[in-house]
């Protein structure tokens, strides 16, 4: 289910009713790859020509014994766990393997679960060295290497590619990705690159949480069968099968009802589920990708969010920036924008002035890159003519929102207000009329109507108050 099997098993035994029953038991856990060998003469060609997930090794077989293939494969291929498999139940023997490298010991016949449970330790030790490794090379390479998978995304920020460096390296894990980030930072183009990184066959298939109940939340993950209840009249394919070998994209995660929560957890462990009305089991091979812009650890000391639920979907966690951590991709963005509803409109594209710019420096952006977008449209909608884009409306916005604070309610939002620490002996009214002023003009680069925007006054009232100060 969570893709750990997408490098092959490789059971390496001398009788053919072992080799199928171990690939049989494999199959119905949902470890679908899997490759029997006969003939351990097979075995180093075949790991030389495609890449294995884990090692399944005989000790004992005619043409060489896996006690002589064991070191061979610990020192060509360090980053391949095996699994010794034997009939021996000697300890030297078990000793002597864990010290040529063995990852673990099984004696035949050995427990389902025990079996089992040692492959997907296994794969899960191979998939974190191929991810070790990937990390290792991302750090070392500064550009990513990949650049069409988030060609959608407009950004020149260094937070923003040490991000896409990041999911570069963790991409083709089949673990899932927990994406954070506030209302309107961008999740979904996220999830769509990690997608288009991972090369999986399968679709990107996307469902938003909110809202749903158990019982619609079940029937749209996991379909049901026919005569399920009142009124279904035909079996029902879920949206898991149709992201077979592909990416489910969980958006809202946060807001998952607690019965819900349990469904999803049984998923990834397991990678099984059950179709409303059946009693039969099938397993699945698609990516979980989920998205919030909740506080998941807020929600979790509320009780509102499952623990083991969180530690499973953060496997790769994706924090996005909002837009106001990320100023400098100001002039890409709105540029970006401007152009697309140019487009839209029919009209020719004007370019944002200077001024413009500065003013959209000093704010906040209560509803990011999502709300950017909006104030560009809006503002283009009235545009008429000229090759400069009026900040008449955007000017208005930020006199409105200069003050806003959304609500928390457990979501990521900005600042909730300003703390201000006075040391030392308190100002006068004058004093801070003075500092208010000073530290308006700096952050407005000494524009005189952006200032005077930041401080709810008209520009007339300002430029009173600068000679006054130039006076004394």
């Amino acid at each position: 289910m969570e893709n750990r099997n997408r490098l092959p098993v490789i059971l390496v035994d001398d009788e053919e009713e072992i080799l199928f029953g171990a690939e049989y038991l494999l199959n119905t856990h949902g470890i679908n790859l899997a490759k029997g060998l006969s003939d351990p003469r097979e075995l180093l060609p075949l790991m030389e020509r495609e890449p294995a997930g884990v090692v399944v090794l005989d000790l004992f077989m005619p043409q060489i014994t896996g006690i002589e293939l064991l070191p061979s494969i610990v020192q060509q291929y360090p980053e391949v766990p095996v699994v010794v498999m034997t009939a021996s139940q000697e300890v030297e023997t078990a000793v002597a393997c864990m010290k040529e490298g063995a990852f673990d010991y099984l004696v035949k016949p050995v427990e389902e679960s025990r079996f089992i449970s040692s492959i997907r330790r296994a794969l899960e030790i191979r998939q974190l060295r191929q991810e070790i490794g990937s990390l290792r090379r991302s750090l070392i390479v500064e550009g990513i290497e990949h650049p069409e998978a988030f060609a959608h995304i407009v950004t020149g920020n260094r937070h923003m590619q040490a991000l896409f460096r990041y999911m570069e390296a963790v991409a083709d894990s089949g673990e899932p990705v927990l994406i954070t980030g506030e209302t309107g930072t961008g999740k979904e183009l996220i999830a769509q690159a990690v997608h288009h990184l991972s090369g999986r066959s399968g679709e990107l298939v996307s469902l938003n949480v909110a809202g749903l109940d158990d019982n619609l939340f079940s029937d749209t993950l996991f379909g049901h069968v026919r005569g399920a209840f009142t009124g279904a009249d035909r079996e029902r394919e879920g949206l898991i099968a149709k992201a077979a070998r592909g990416t489910l994209f969980l958006d809202e995660i946060g807001d998952l009802k607690p019965a819900s929560q349990v469904k999803l957890l049984r998923l990834l462990q397991a990678g099984t589920y059950y179709p409303i009305g059946s009693d039969v089991a099938r397993t699945s091979d698609v990516r979980i990708v989920a998205a919030t812009n909740k506080q998941l650890h807020r929600r979790m000391g509320r009780g509102k969010f499952r623990q083991d639920l969180y530690f499973r979907l953060s496997s790769h966690p994706v924090e996005l920036p909002p837009l106001r951590d990320r100023k400098d991709d100001l002039p890409l963005l709105m540029q970006h924008f401007i152009d697309e509803a140019a487009q839209s409109l029919g009209k020719v594209a004007p370019r944002p002035s200077d001024e413009l710019l500065t003013l959209l420096s000093v704010y906040d952006f209560p509803g990011n890159i999502r709300e950017l977008r909006a104030l560009v449209f809006n503002a283009m909608a009235q545009h008429r003519r000229g090759q400069i884009l009026a900040m008449d409306s955007f000017q208005q916005v930020v006199k409105k929102e200069k003050n806003h604070s959304p609500a928390g309610n457990g979501t990521l939002s900005p600042k909730t207000g300003p703390s201000i620490v006075i040391p030392g002996q308190f100002p006068t009214l004058k004093q801070a009329d003075r500092f208010l002023v000073e530290e308006a003009m700096r952050r407005a680069g000494n524009n005189q109507g952006i200032a005077a925007t930041l401080l709810g006054i008209s520009r007339q009232s300002l430029n009173r108050r600068l000679h006054l100060m130039q006076e004394k």
